[in-house]
């Protein structure tokens, strides 16, 4: 029988999920911080390159944040709350077997 995860609790699941948006609050005010402070290095090293350089470094270094924060947020998430506790190991009869 498969045991039933925390995150099945509306209780537990809303704590982390709350906790999660949190995160990502946070996380999105470090990548504006960090686009902007490496737009105006860029400016500073290179001047007035193209609109577009500007534009395509910040949509790949925000990109890049967000996306590395929101997928470690879930792992931290799914840690954190005990779910991946709750999974069993369909093989794990194959290797007691052996």
């Amino acid at each position: 029988m498969i045991p039933r995860s925390p995150l099945d609790d509306p209780a537990v699941a809303a704590f982390a999920w709350a906790r999660f948006r949190r995160l990502m609050w946070l996380m999105l005010s470090v990548t504006i911080t960090m686009v902007v402070g490496a737009c105006v290095l860029l400016y500073r090293e290179n001047g007035f390159v193209s609109v577009h350089f500007y534009i395509a470094t910040a949509l790949g270094i925000g990109f890049m944040m967000l996306l590395m924060s929101a997928l470690m947020g879930l792992v931290f998430l799914s840690h954190g709350t005990g779910h991946d506790d709750a999974i069993t190991d369909p093989l794990e009869d194959e290797e007691d077997q052996r």
